[in-house]
């Protein structure tokens, strides 16, 4: 997304949806997104608490460039009958009970993940590259050392459910939506949120820079944020909407599990939203999945 709107000066679109980590230094950068007016959306219909969080991170320069659309977050799912050991954070997916019976995504935020389940957040060492540098070779060092215990790297959701389905794999980093579709063909499998807190993803409405139909882009957010709607797409997508009313609009089952994994305002905040991305930390973040990726 940010690719396409870069090569063309953020042209050729009249609304985009990246997520919250991906506005502020892309812009800053790129000046590939429009400030939004704000006047001419309903604020009333969004949950004040996201929209908090989107307005602290799409901020730059006192202009807010994103509005909060769908959420969700990274934690755990584990098959409790089939899984020898507790499995309560992220790395006790290293248990040596769990040899070649776990999984997750080599990507950035299995990294955030160890982290945090290391007693280290890594959000707050965002401002200094060299102190962030030295906690994800650690962090690097940890996963090194735990590929046995991993199955796979998963690449895509049918890969990682059917393997959870035939139990292959008995605990997993993913999703909760993932989770909880497995949880309805199994109860033994569930999204458990890990001791150390599970991991947000904010999506967003963004304006491009050069959009050419700005009265439909706002027209489409305020009509995607009504209960009715945003609920018919949580329906349709599994993710929850940063709408607000429409707890009595979605399925039953998903309100339930959705209830268990997050019972109140505590378990909410103890959520880690990812932050915008400072220039630079995705390079230290990609050599070291190259050399977990790379190593015997």
């Amino acid at each position: 997304m940010i690719s396409k709107l870069r090569a063309t000066g953020g042209a050729g679109f009249d609304l985009a949806q990246p997520s919250q980590d991906r506005i502020t230094g892309p812009q800053r950068d790129f000046g590939i997104y429009k400030p939004l007016d704000l006047t001419k959306v309903k604020l009333d219909e969004f949950q004040p608490a996201l929209l908090e969080i989107v307005r602290k991170n799409t901020t730059l320069a006192g202009a807010q460039y994103g509005l909060p659309y769908l959420w969700g977050t990274d934690g755990l799912v584990v098959n409790t009958k089939l899984a020898k050991v507790p499995v309560a954070d992220y790395t006790d997916l290293c248990k040596p009970e769990l040899k070649g019976a776990t999984a997750i995504r080599l990507r950035r935020p299995i990294l955030m993940a160890f982290a945090f389940a290391s007693g280290t957040d890594p959000f707050a060492l965002y401002g200094d590259p060299t102190a962030y540098a030295a906690l994800m070779e650690k962090i690097g060092a940890s996963l090194t050392a735990c590929k046995p215990n991993f199955k796979f790297f998963y690449d895509n959701k049918d890969q990682l459910l059917n393997a959870m389905r035939a139990g292959e794999v008995v605990a997993s980093a993913m999703w909760d939506t993932g989770g909880w579709t497995l949880n309805r063909e199994n109860p033994d499998i569930r999204y458990v949120v890990p001791r150390s807190g599970a991991l947000g993803w904010l999506d967003t409405f963004a304006l491009p820079a050069h959009g050419r139909n700005d009265a439909a882009a706002y027209a489409w957010i305020n009509f995607t944020m009504r209960p009715e709607n945003a609920a018919k797409i949580t329906r349709s997508v599994g993710n929850f909407s940063a709408a607000r009313g429409t707890d009595d609009l979605i399925d039953p089952k998903l309100k339930a599990q959705y209830a268990a994994a997050f019972p109140n305002e505590q378990a909410l905040q103890a959520i880690h939203w990812y932050p915008a991305i400072p220039p630079g930390l995705e390079e230290i973040e990609g050599r070291v999945l190259d050399r977990i990726k790379a190593a015997d």
